[in-house]
């Protein structure tokens, strides 16, 4: 940072106007903050890709009904036969169900089971814009109509009863995830500083960078038309604590070493802003970009995150270069007591463990770097297990939501496909051949008579598979194939089934796009912070190496530790892109410490030193990021818990193996070859002195 900078944020007047900004700032911002989870929007056409069939379907179907009409499905069963008084039971239900909302149509039912064991009644519910809120409270009504007879099992499913649900496990995951990783950060934070105070300035800066992130994204989301939902929302909260407290930590770290050297503390701050501030910046600006890239994505919801994900890492890094400084300085070294740093005392870091481990690798790093690299080549060959295919509706959930239990219910009674039918919308004048071509596909045993109004055509049609399986995938791509080529039909497959084939489509789409994206963004960041080419494809080759190796051990777990029946589709996408974001972090905080002792000392020397200054900050800061990341596993969601699980593991992997290990390694066998073609790789053992200009406190 340059030295005007540094003046205005700790100067020893003006740090009281930015403690003032900030104050001001966070109060204007904290109402809006709280209002940030009703301007989500959480209804399918906000979450599906923009361009898919099944998304115009959605638009196609909103002059045949309400957009915001969902359909449920009751389904009632009695293992040993329905009695007569349960059909008139379920008879009179269906007349009750009036009740419980707007109906957009008719219902339809009861419909009675060949077996004679069951039965269903569909309602086309209209929720409102606030659909996806008013879900759970419609669903609680008709479960409170059905299940009123001993004996007589009744359940919700169909979309309205898999959102109500869906509803639920979300419901307080801003308040959750925002106490949960505000638990892991002070654990770590008190086990890092040994300090029953200084935690309290990183949380407090991270907290109120929160509140500002959240503020905005709110104005952008009512007034600039960004996409925000439940999921994005949970990740920003997750990304600011962890990767604030990332940034936190690697500035208090390089503070306390000056503290050390400078009597006055605002010059302490000031070379500490100065030294450490390129890093950070670099860091969270490769982080930003790296969110940013997501907007290249055909799924709405994931190119939504991207801006999200990227205000919230932005407002944490400004919190942590101007709030957190400006903090440090007006109380002064007293809020790192007990241990407090005198002026003149030692370094510790220079005797510490990593230092110890530094030396330890210096006697072999060519074979501590091979075999390593070995090892997590080993661990990613998991990766062949990993089934990113998507989630079927029961295997969503961890537990056993009403929903699922109805879908398995209503399966064994009724075909498959019931209660979510494919939707085909044509022309009118070809409504008749395109109700023929769909009835004649393999897999649809039922179609209803089709509607038209405007010059289009509505219809619905059963499949025999389940609307989740990848037989319902095939039926969907069939009846595609075979109303896409009657001639002026103009005809489009959608519903809940061809809804997911298209997301699964898209995110595959979504990660074969931007990975490479990512990694050449990373890559140019690189280059021109380390002014090299070798170091910055060694270390983007460590990350992807780390990525696989953690998406490896993942599946593994997920397959025969957890049980899941399988991974969402865009798993691999957010794992590699909050790994390569988040992991290169860690390689940039050592890398550039190891160039500005390589300055001094040349590169072998620079990769001990530098690894035995930043060793412990950031074996903090990673378990920090990912103890926030595993909270995500505190939801009663697979697709959270697998991203949590898989995000946190590979930082971990990343903090503790691959930073210290295999890049230390790399770097010490390498020596100043690593900083080719700039003129750090061309000396002769000189020492060269560090481009950084004085620093001066106002």
């Amino acid at each position: 940072m340059s030295s005007v900078a540094t003046r205005v944020i700790v100067g020893r007047r003006t740090k009281w106007l930015v403690l003032v900004f900030w104050i001001v700032l966070v109060a204007v911002a904290g109402p809006f903050a709280g209002k940030l989870t009703g301007a989500q929007k959480n209804d399918a056409k906000n979450w599906l890709p923009g361009k898919a069939e099944s998304t115009k379907v959605l638009d196609l179907q909103t002059a045949f009904q309400s957009p915001n009409t969902i359909p449920a499905v009751v389904v009632y069963e009695r293992p040993g036969g329905l009695t007569a008084a349960d059909k008139a039971k379920i008879a009179d239900d269906t007349k009750r169900y009036a009740s419980v909302g707007r109906i957009d149509g008719q219902i339809t039912g009861p419909i009675f089971s060949r077996d004679g064991a069951g039965a269903q009644v569909l309602l086309p519910l209209d929720l409102g814009k606030d659909g996806w809120n008013q879900a759970s409270k419609v669903v609680t009504k008709i479960t409170g109509i059905a299940r009123t007879s001993p004996g007589l099992a009744a359940h919700v499913t169909g979309p309205a009863g898999f959102a109500a649900d869906s509803a639920d496990a979300f419901k307080g995951i801003d308040g959750t995830l925002l106490f949960a990783a505000l638990g892991v950060v002070i654990v770590i934070l008190l086990l890092t500083y040994r300090s029953p105070i200084l935690w309290l300035l990183p949380v407090m800066s991270a907290g109120i960078a929160l509140t500002a992130a959240q503020a905005f994204i709110y104005f952008l989301a009512t007034h600039a038309g960004l996409t925000v939902n439940a999921q994005s929302a949970g990740i920003l909260t997750v990304l600011v604590f962890g990767a604030g407290t990332d940034y936190a930590l690697l500035l208090i770290a390089r503070y306390r070493e000056e503290l050390r050297r400078h009597a006055d503390r605002h010059e302490a701050m000031a070379v500490a802003l100065h030294r450490a501030g390129p890093a950070i910046l670099a860091s969270a600006g490769t982080v930003a970009i790296g969110m940013l890239c997501l907007l290249f994505a055909e799924m709405n919801s994931t190119k939504g995150l991207g801006p999200v994900a990227a205000i919230g890492v932005v407002i944490a890094l400004l919190s942590m270069m101007t709030l957190l400084p400006a903090l440090l300085v007006i109380v002064g070294r007293w809020v790192f007591w007990p241990k407090r740093p005198r002026f003149g005392s030692a370094e510790p870091t220079t005797t510490g463990a990593w230092a110890r481990v530094g030396a330890a690798i210096s006697r072999r790093p060519r074979k501590v770097w091979v075999v390593t690299a070995l090892v997590l080549g080993v661990l990613a060959v998991g990766i062949v297990d990993l089934n990113a295919n998507g989630l079927s509706n029961k295997d969503s959930f961890r537990g056993h939501p009403d929903s699922v239990t109805g879908e398995a219910v209503l399966s064994r009674h009724f075909p498959a496909g019931a209660g979510q039918p494919l939707v085909v919308i044509s022309d009118a004048g070809k409504a008749d051949a395109v109700a023929k071509a769909v009835q004649d596909t393999r897999g649809i045993v039922a179609v209803d008579p089709p509607i038209t109004k405007g010059g289009r055509s509505f219809l619905q049609a059963t499949m025999a598979a389940a609307p989740d399986s990848q037989a319902g995938y095939d039926t969907v791509d069939r009846v595609r194939g075979a109303v896409h080529p009657i001639a002026g039909a103009d005809a489009h497959v959608g519903g809940s089934t061809a809804i997911n084939l298209d997301v699964n489509r898209a995110a595959t789409h979504d990660r074969d796009v931007i990975i490479p994206i990512v990694l050449l963004v990373v890559f140019v960041i690189l280059g021109l912070l380390l002014r090299a080419i070798v170091a910055p494809v060694l270390l983007i080759a460590t990350v992807v190496l780390s990525f696989a190796a953690a998406l490896g051990v993942s599946a593994l777990v997920f397959n025969h530790v957890f049980g899941y029946g399988g991974a969402d589709t865009a798993l691999p996408l957010f794992v590699f892109v909050f790994l390569v974001a988040l992991g290169i972090d860690y390689n940039i905080f050592l890398m550039t410490r190891v160039r500005e002792e390589a300055l001094k000392d040349g590169t072998r020397t620079g990769a001990i030193t530098g690894l035995a200054a930043t060793g412990g900050v950031i074996t903090s800061a990673g378990l920090v990021l990912a103890g926030t990341f595993a909270m995500l596993a505190t939801l009663p969601l697979v697709g959270f818990a697998e991203m949590g699980f898989a995000v946190a593991f590979g930082v971990l992997l990343d903090t503790l193996v691959v930073r210290s290990v295999l890049v230390t390694a790399i770097n010490l066998d390498l020596g100043d070859r690593m900083w080719w073609p700039s003129a750090l790789s061309r000396r002769s053992g000189e020492k060269i002195t560090l481009e950084d200009e004085p620093v001066t406190v106002g």
